[in-house]
């Protein structure tokens, strides 16, 4: 007989201690009403949860929202006093407070995975898009550079060749075209020296304010993602007070005739504990529905994100084709001939003929190379590759959000279940409403059924 009664038990005599132990510290915990020895155990049980949620809290405000160390321990500190005292003395409270756990696995923390996709996308992915158009830009702005340093330094071969030019007159002794060619050096000698400084201040200007820019838009993706978790702590705590009012203000709330059945089968002794059949676990019908069009919603979020990634691979791919192609940009070579020849003659020689002809005491006649060079050797610049830890998170923070599409009909009949142990009346109040629904049904079909026995027996008369 103590076999069979073992049978339909999964679990045995040594594992149904810590259950029992399990059950008795939430019957504790979930009730309003409590004798002397228990109170120290429910002071216990809220000091631990108090203490677990204040160290999570800290976690989360020092590593995620990155805020200060003091103000972290503070609000930790003032958070874990006030869950003490509020848990503890508050029922209602308690059941609140408990309840935001399978509250954040409904709509509100899909909702909260959503907006972490979209911080990390914008934290990560979509600088790196940036970043990669930044080093095209970057090499094309050392391209221009250098292109800007040959044009400015070409006035020096000229300057030499002017200077060659003034001295072979010089051996000439033309005294009247030495001072002509130098004024014409000294009106044509460019210095370039504060056109490359004013240059160099205007790229440096652009930088400081690229710079600036990036640090105001860290601290505004900062102060948001701020914001955020404060508005879904909000939530959180809205929807379970909202979720308790309504389970506590009507008898129909949630109300099914199939939760009956499921009850009644529960309470029986003959069922099985340990295995869990598809009836009791299943999604009904309108919960299908209401999954599918979360579904569409999650997966409209995220197929702009896969895009936006997509985008990031194929941005730094075209970056690694076009680099090697940019920084091989060849060199422009120039030739400068200059050709400078001072005919003269004697008038009084013409008055003899054989003796009247010109004379050449100037023939100048020399090249002078000029180099055109971007110089894009200098330019140092390579492609951001994208990051793989991020995508891999992306995809997680994904599969998270289509689990906790299936999670949340399995959240809210947990939330039930947490509402009906901690108002144990109105759960009494709710499932025999329940009962007299179901009556109501079945009376409603013998009827209908007598009467069409009815029918039959006058026909056949």
């Amino acid at each position: 007989s103590a076999a069979s009664e073992l049978k339909p038990f999964c679990v045995g005599p040594f594992r149904r201690t810590p259950k029992r132990t399990v059950l008795h510290l939430w019957d504790i915990y979930t009730s309003p009403v409590l004798s002397g020895g228990d109170v120290l155990t429910l002071l216990l049980l809220c000091s631990c949860l108090a203490a677990i949620t204040g160290g999570l809290l800290y976690y989360w405000l020092a590593k995620t929202l990155d805020y200060s160390y003091d103000l972290c321990v503070q609000v930790a500190c003032i958070y874990g006093s006030l869950m003490l005292l509020a848990s503890f003395l508050c029922h209602p409270l308690r059941c609140v407070l408990t309840m935001t756990l399978p509250i954040a696995c409904t709509k509100q923390g899909r909702k909260l995975l959503i907006s972490a996709s979209v911080m990390v996308l914008i934290l990560n992915v979509i600088p790196n898009i940036a970043l990669n158009f930044g080093v095209v830009a970057q090499i094309l702005k050392c391209t221009t550079e250098g292109f800007t340093r040959s044009l400015l330094n070409s006035s020096r071969p000229l300057n030499k060749a002017k200077q060659d030019l003034v001295e072979e007159t010089q051996r000439a002794n033309l005294w009247s075209n030495i001072n002509q060619l130098k004024q014409l050096a000294q009106l044509t000698n460019v210095d370039v020296s504060e056109v490359r400084v004013r240059f160099m201040e205007m790229i440096g200007q652009i930088e400081q304010n690229f710079s600036h820019t990036k640090g105001l838009l860290q601290k505004c993706l900062l102060l948001s993602n701020r914001i955020l978790a404060a508005l879904f702590v909000a939530l959180l705590v809205f929807e379970s007070l909202l979720y308790l009012k309504s389970y506590l203000s009507s008898v129909q709330f949630g109300s099914s005739s199939k939760e009956l059945h499921k009850e009644s089968a529960g309470d029986s002794a003959a069922r099985p504990r340990c295995p869990v059949s598809y009836p009791r676990c299943g999604i009904r019908s309108h919960e299908r529905s209401s999954c599918v069009i979360a579904l569409l919603v999650v997966t409209l979020y995220f197929l702009a994100i896969t895009l936006t990634v997509i985008l990031d691979y194929v941005v730094y791919r075209v970056v690694d084709l076009i680099l090697p192609w940019l920084l091989d940009f060849p060199s422009t070579s120039a030739i400068f001939d200059v050709r400078y020849e001072l005919k003269t003659f004697a008038p009084f020689l013409c008055l003899i003929p054989s003796a009247c002809r010109n004379w050449k005491p100037i023939n100048f006649h020399r090249k002078y190379m000029w180099t055109y060079n971007p110089e894009p050797s200098l330019c140092e610049a390579t492609a951001s590759p994208p990051s793989r830890g991020v995508c891999v998170l992306l995809g997680c923070l994904c599969v998270m959000s289509y689990f906790l599409v299936f999670l949340e009909v399995y959240a809210k009949r947990l939330c039930r279940k947490i509402c009906a142990s901690f108002f144990r009346e109105q759960e009494k109040k709710r499932m025999e409403h329940l009962r007299k629904k179901e009556k109501k049904v079945f009376t409603i079909t013998v009827n209908e059924r007598l009467d069409i026995s009815s029918t039959v027996g006058l026909g056949q008369r």
